[in-house]
């Protein structure tokens, strides 16, 4: 028993050593070449083709540029350029001269006589003057917005003057009603619209009135007017309140050359027109025209906003002219208006819009009655220049006509 337990020992033995000599053989083999960096990728053949180009694209001589025959022999031809189309500068307009305008409008104006001045003539001419006819004569007065105090006040003079008279001729009548309403109207009133201060440029404008009067349209008219006098001019679009207000009066002063400060909608109306003022102190400009925004009479708010835009553009400056645009249509709801106005800013001057064949011209003398203030413009149409200086004269002769 002994004997084999030795002999599996000794067979173990042995298979170890081996195993052994065979593992150390087997390290001592060298390792393997290691590949080269970049190894050599074959291309692929060539794909396939269809039809023209199933074979294989050859090699073909090339040309140099210097070989290439140019169009005609010339040089390379150039790719032009699309052409830059540049907008024609705007064009800017020289206004009628001022002197006489009225006199030349007067066609127009005179389309209001039918309510004023022929029912003046044709009631005078009557041969007997009793009292229902003076009674008519008032009417035609009151209906054409002369106000009750001035209607009587005239009714009353021409009592006086018909009893003198005696016999009355067309021609007569004509005079005499020409006198009474020159009177009425007023020739001793300054009716200059002040734009030239004693000490220091420019002179400031300022622009008033409720929404829907005209008020921006009579701004940039008012350009016109004072560039046709020789005047350089700077406008404030202090109207931030009222969409593409600003637009239409920069429109009004590219026309004649006017520049626009204006500010965003929306914005601080009394900046604008502070900016204005000084914008217009730098260029050394003669008048600064500030358009405000349009607002109702009856809004508390609203006016004393106007009132701060006044308080700050004299912070530069006294304010040389207020003017208040009034449609001449409105009749005794514009006199309401104007005392509102004349509460908050010192009105100065008038300015009535709409005064033609639909105005009745009595209104002329009932808001100076009012106000105490004259009328210094009157429009009298839709065109770029129908905006006149008022003249007392030329208006009365168009009332009672030829």
């Amino acid at each position: 028993m002994e004997i084999v337990i030795l002999a599996v020992v000794i067979a173990v033995v042995v298979l170890g050593a081996i195993g052994g000599l065979v593992i150390g053989s087997r390290r001592k083999k060298p390792l393997p070449p290691p590949p080269p960096t970049t190894p050599d990728i074959t291309a692929p053949p060539a794909e396939p083709h269809v039809g023209d180009e199933a074979e294989t694209p050859r090699e073909e001589p090339r040309r140099t540029i210097e070989e290439v025959d140019l169009p005609d022999g010339s040089a390379p031809v150039a790719v032009e350029e699309p052409p830059v189309v540049e907008l024609p500068p705007t064009e800017i307009e020289i206004p009628e001269p001022t002197a006489g305008r009225l006199i030349r409008l007067r066609a127009r104006l005179s389309r209001s006589q039918n309510a004023l001045g022929k029912g003046l003539l044709s009631l005078l001419s009557r041969e007997h003057l009793d009292e229902e006819t003076w009674e008519e004569i008032e009417d035609t007065l009151l209906t054409a917005d002369v106000g009750v105090q001035p209607t009587q006040e005239l009714v009353e003079r021409l009592r006086e003057r018909v009893k003198v008279l005696g016999t009355r001729t067309p021609e007569e009548l004509r005079g005499l009603l020409r006198d009474e309403l020159l009177t009425l109207v007023g020739t001793d009133f300054d009716r200059t619209v002040k734009t030239e201060p004693e000490n220091t440029k420019p002179g400031i404008v300022m622009v008033v009135g409720v929404n829907g009067t005209g008020k921006t349209t009579t701004t940039g008219k008012l350009a016109r007017v004072l560039v046709a006098d020789g005047r350089t001019v700077v406008l404030g679009a202090a109207d931030t309140f009222r969409a593409a207000a600003a637009d239409q009066l920069q429109t009004w002063g590219e026309r004649v050359g006017a520049y626009t400060v204006r500010g965003p909608e929306g914005g601080d109306p009394a900046s604008v027109a502070f900016d204005a003022v000084k914008e217009g102190k730098e260029m050394g400009s003669d008048v600064v025209l500030i358009d405000t925004a349009g607002r109702l009479h009856t809004k508390t708010g609203l006016m004393d906003e106007l009132g701060k835009v006044k308080r700050v553009v004299e912070k530069h400056a006294p304010l040389d002219e207020v003017l208040l645009v009034l449609d001449a249509t409105t009749g005794q709801n514009g006199l309401v208006q104007a005392r509102v106005f004349a509460e908050v800013v010192d009105i100065t001057g008038i300015v009535l819009t709409k005064l033609d064949g639909t105005a009745k011209g009595g209104i002329v003398v009932a808001v100076q009655r009012e106000l105490g203030v004259p009328v210094k413009l009157v429009g009298l149409g839709e065109g770029a220049d129908d905006l006149a200086p008022f003249e007392p004269e030329a208006f009365v002769d168009a009332l009672i006509g030829e």
